[in-house]
């Protein structure tokens, strides 16, 4: 009897022995009418309660636990599937290029750590199904990290490695009447793990589904279909490829919508003498680790479909696929439903066509993640992912950086979502040592033979799974591994097993030793300018970002710079978003609250702290961040190029036309809605027409918003009807006389304190504080603080990767510390007395501050009262050349929490900022002052509000400030916020941030833009920065209400 060998875990060369060979992902029934519950009477599956033993190192395991005399019966109980760190054992640790065990152990490539290297051992009792006794008997394990080892009643049965495809092993020869003891033990890192580097928390464990299953006596184990139109899109090769065990017959019907495409019977199993098989499908041949192996009898079915109605991401069409498999007598084996779509995915020109259309990739990195589950995600939790990402026009995955677990594969064939699927390969913590050290020896897989076999495993697992959906154009060999031969015979593997998609890997552009491992030039993080000079020198291949808009925190700054390029280079053909979902993980703090804990929150070392948090998603519940807003519109297939009369409408679709959406024409006098009309377009794919609008322009004063939007006119699997895809805006205004104020207002001097007095207000000017004391409406105290000018912002993740803080921290002092009297002379005294400039009709009173910078500068702050209680507020400063770029100019205010509603007319609805506001609207919104505090997982500068033109903060009772534009300087920037920048830079989590007391503002000529095309350098871009090389001035108006 075979036995298990620790000691070959930390072999590279044994990662599989007793695994059945990897198939299709196909589900087989017992009939037609399982097939249409979903349910099939072939699997049971063992999801649930095992009992479990934790050891922290393989020394400490239970020897021995496996056998059938040994009772585990009183051991601790563990879900599965679930990662054993979210189950209270080992702690989750997060870490993006280092390997885990670095600094703890000193170990070298296909070493393992022997001090600390979790040991998961289960148990699971079980009867075998009563319809399930007397057939062969397997089991699958969807997903097991990173080395599982099984036995069943005592009888080792076999090992593999591969924590994203499954491991399938047979069980008839050792299962047994009764109850069965099957035990597994999981190894949470082996010599796979240094393949398995990437950027996400290390879990382990059982953590996809696991069940039994068996088959009839005929049962197709391999299933390959392909549905490839020719050149003329006008027919279609249809061909089913099935590895049989067994002989019998297969009834194929291919319909659509209930309407037979084909209908043809076929023999099945008839070549099984050549194949080296019995007739039972058992290969005679073996493994270099001495376990059999099970191969099929291969048949090949093709028919000719005309007009075929094709499969892309803007209209996923499918076929029904039915095969029934019977006996030669004639009895029903098993039935397989599959979905099948019609399309053609090729490289033409140097270009990656659809169909025939250039396609632009509108995509996204997705790691599989549940902030309650790890990357055990339910399906209620993809759903949505893929809900919200068709909702914001993202038309693309990349399975980063492994195959997902099955269900998403079926779901993106039915939404409409291309995909790149990737092999389970990162090795980036060998590179980056490498880069280091310049000894490319350390790299793995690189051109090691003892890691080639693993790595071709790896790819095989993914392609015969995967190959069937139509989802897939793109087979990826990994990620950041550097380059090498092994990484090129896993992109060989595809080709040869694939000539109907394409390769792709990124690793090569820094080892060009083995270019042609990708077809495309695949990119991280290049700069637009990049880009075009890469493609200026060499066009031999199709440019795409697999990586790009890194997404951290408050981010994807100026992302319409690389969607705008993909009209403008034919080559380049769009990108992938760093990244949709934070990885975050509910956690409880001191005082029982739960929050967003990120790397470093569970005590684990190495980490890489918060860097998990790069999602345009929230961890969580999966909502949408602010971020997406900006997504949809530069993902957006329409352009709507509107004008006061008429619209440019440009379909970028490939193959769908306008008419396929109701156009909306609204038009907005002062951001309120005064008519909508429907427009009749019908503008065909990547074609442009213009059309008048249903009404003429306004001549009555006025600003006048013309949006024309499109929305689906029928419900989709992932929206409503009404949903708006796409959108455009155009504002013009009407100008109208300003009638100056003439009330009357009263000025009161005195030593400390100048007052001014109207009807319904009362203003406190302080000499001896420096600055605007009070300012009461209708009887009511406005303001908690003096008002004060405000250069600074709370850092974003991008500013922190920047170093912003580092070479603007004068400004935070500034804002912090600015002061009316001057520190260079006496501290003590009333300080700068203030400017008092009476008129007719108002009074106007300058403060004079001071900023404590190297070199000094000055800034002046000046109200205007008018009789009305409108307070005019200007804010100069005369810039001092050595402190450069500052992060925001304006004025903070702090008012009392009770102020807790805000509304606004200017960009909505979410967060906007100089270089991410293409995706907003200009109207008027409202939402509670501490909903704009963002939930990224490190607070940060967030919820400003772009092209403002009022905004109002109020109480229950409707009672509050006003503040509006100065009509001369135009739109402002505004933010109302629970917080200070100060506090909210003080705090590394929510929780941190103190209790509400204050609703604070800050009214800004403008702030910098946040920048995203990385986080760890990449600046603000210089369009999007204050210009600080004149002069600079801004105005704007407040008022009680």
């Amino acid at each position: 009897m075979k036995e298990f060998d620790y000691s070959l875990v930390k072999n590279p060369e044994y990662f599989k022995d007793g695994r059945m060979e990897a198939h299709s992902d196909h589900i087989t029934y017992a009939n037609v009418e399982e097939a249409s519950t979903g349910e099939t009477s072939y699997r049971h599956s063992l999801n649930g309660i095992w009992k479990f033993h934790y050891a922290r190192n393989y020394g400490n395991t239970i020897k021995g636990f496996e056998r059938e005399d040994y009772s585990c019966k009183d051991w601790d109980d563990i879900r599965v599937p679930a990662h054993i760190q979210m189950e209270g054992y080992d702690a989750p640790q997060y870490a993006n290029v280092q390997y885990p065990w670095e600094g703890h152990e000193d170990i070298h490539p296909g070493e393992i750590p022997e001090h600390f290297n979790p040991v998961a051992s289960y148990v699971k009792y079980f009867t075998v199904p009563e319809q399930m006794k007397g057939k062969r008997l397997f089991i699958s394990f969807q997903g097991a990290e990173s080395g599982i080892a099984l036995w069943l009643n005592g009888q080792f049965v076999g090992y593999s490695e591969d924590s994203f495809t499954p491991s399938e092993f047979e069980l008839t020869d050792y299962v047994k009447e009764g109850e069965n003891k099957l035990a597994a033990q999981v190894f949470k890192w082996t010599a796979s793990s240094w393949c398995e580097d990437q950027d996400f928390y290390r879990f382990s464990g059982i953590y996809r589904e696991v069940y039994l299953y068996t088959v009839p006596d005929v049962h197709v184990y391999d299933l390959q279909i392909r549905a490839i139109p020719d050149e003329s899109l006008n027919k279609a090769r249809f061909e089913v490829k099935t590895s049989t065990w067994g002989k019998g017959n297969v009834h194929i019907v291919l319909s659509k919508k209930g309407q037979t495409i084909l209908e043809e019977n076929k023999s099945l199993g008839e070549n099984a003498a050549s194949t080296g098989s019995d007739r039972n499908g058992k290969d005679t041949a073996t493994e270099a680790a001495g376990r059999t192996v099970q191969k099929g009898v291969a048949d090949t079915f093709s028919w000719t479909v005309e007009n075929p109605i094709l499969w892309s991401a803007e209209d996923p069409q499918l076929y029904d696929l039915v095969m029934e498999v019977f006996d030669e007598n004639g009895i029903l084996q098993e039935v397989i439903p599959q979905k099948v779509g019609f399309r053609r995915f090729e490289m033409k020109d140097g270009i990656m066509t659809l169909n025939g259309k250039r396609i632009v990739f509108k995509g996204v990195n997705r790691h599989e993640f549940s902030s309650i589950t790890g990357r055990c995600v339910s399906e209620a939790e993809l759903r949505k992912d893929l809900t919200i990402m068709k909702q914001n026009n993202i038309n693309a995955i990349r399975t980063c950086h492994y195959p997902d677990a099955s269900l998403i594969y079926q779901l993106c064939d039915e939404f409409g979502i291309y995909m790149i699927d990737e092999t389970n390969l990162e090795s980036h913590g060998s590179w980056d040592t490498a880069e280091f050290t310049k000894d490319y020896t350390y790299v793995v897989p690189h051109d090691k033979p003892e890691w080639q076999s693993m790595m071709l495993d790896r790819a095989n697992s993914m392609y015969q799974r995967d190959k069937n959906h139509p989802a897939i154009l793109i087979w990826s060999c990994g990620n950041e591994s550097f380059g090498g031969k092994d990484i090129f015979e896993m992109s060989q593997l595809f080709r040869n097993a694939d000539p109907t998609r394409l390769v792709h890997y990124e690793g090569v552009c820094h080892d060009r030793r083995y270019n042609a491992t990708s077809d495309m030039e695949s990119q991280m993080y290049p700069s637009v300018e990049a880009i075009k000079e890469f493609l200026a020198k060499d066009a031999s291949k199709p440019f795409i970002c697999c990586e790009y808009t890194h997404a951290m925190g408050n981010s994807c700054g100026a992302m319409h710079k690389y969607t705008d390029l993909t009209d403008t280079e034919p080559k380049y053909q769009g990108g992938f978003i760093w990244d949709y979902i934070d990885q975050s993980i509910y956690k409880k703090d001191r005082y029982g609250k739960e929050f967003q804990a990120y790397g470093g929150d569970f005590g684990e070392r190495p980490t890489d702290y918060n860097f998990s948090g790069n999602g345009i998603a929230y961890g969580g519940n999966r909502d949408a961040s602010p971020k997406m807003q900006e997504v949809k519109f530069n993902y957006q297939n329409i352009t709507a190029q509107v004008s006061a009369d008429s619209v440019n409408v440009i379909n970028k679709n490939l193959f769908v036309n306008t008419d396929t959406f109701e156009c909306r024409v609204t038009l907005q006098k002062d951001g309120n809605v005064i008519r909508t009309e429907v427009l009749d377009t019908a503008v065909a794919p990547l074609s442009q027409m213009e059309y008048a609008l249903p009404f003429k322009k306004e001549e009555k004063a006025g600003e006048y918003t013309v949006t024309v939007s499109f929305h689906l006119k029928e419900d989709m699997p992932w929206a409503k009807a009404g949903h708006e895809v796409a959108f455009g805006q155009y504002v013009y205004q009407v100008e109208a006389a300003v009638k100056p104020c003439t009330e009357h207002l009263e000025v009161i001097h005195s030593t400390h304190n100048i007052g001014v007095r109207g009807a319904e207000f009362e203003v406190l000017f302080s000499v001896l504080n420096g600055g605007l004391a009070s300012y009461k409406y209708a009887g009511k105290e406005m303001i908690e603080a003096i008002p004060k000018p405000n250069f600074w912002r709370a850092p974003t993740d991008n500013d922190c990767g920047n170093l912003m803080a580092m070479r603007y921290g004068q400004w935070k002092l500034a804002s912090m510390y600015v002061n009316h009297k001057d520190y260079r002379g006496a501290a003590y005294g009333p300080g700068n007395a203030p400017k008092v400039e009476e008129k007719e009709h108002s009074v106007k009173v300058s403060y004079t501050y001071f900023l404590p910078t190297i070199p000094a500068a000055e800034c002046t702050l000046a109200y205007e009262v008018f009789g009305d209680g409108r307070v005019r507020t200007t804010l100069s400063y005369d810039p001092v050349k050595e402190l450069g770029d500052m992060p925001e100019f304006g004025v903070i205010f702090k008012f009392n929490a009770d102020y807790d509603h805000v509304s606004w007319y200017g960009l909505g609805e979410a967060e906007t900022y100089a270089d991410r506001k293409k995706g907003a609207k200009l109207g008027i919104y409202d939402n509670m002052v501490k909903d704009n505090v963002a939930r990224y997982m490190v607070p940060q500068e967030c919820g400003a509000k772009e092209e403002v033109r009022w905004a109002k903060i109020t109480d229950r009772k409707g009672r509050g400030m006003l503040f509006e534009m100065d009509k001369e300087n135009g739109p402002m920037m505004f933010s109302a916020l629970p917080y200070t920048p100060h506090e909210m830079e003080n705090a590394m989590h929510p929780y941190e941030l103190p209790q509400i007391h204050y609703t604070v503002v800050r009214v800004a000529k403008g702030q910098m833009g946040i920048a995203g095309d990385d986080s760890w350098g990449a600046r603000t871009q210089e369009e999007y920065l204050l210009d600080t090389s004149k002069p600079m001035e801004f105005s704007f108006v407040f008022k009680g209400v």
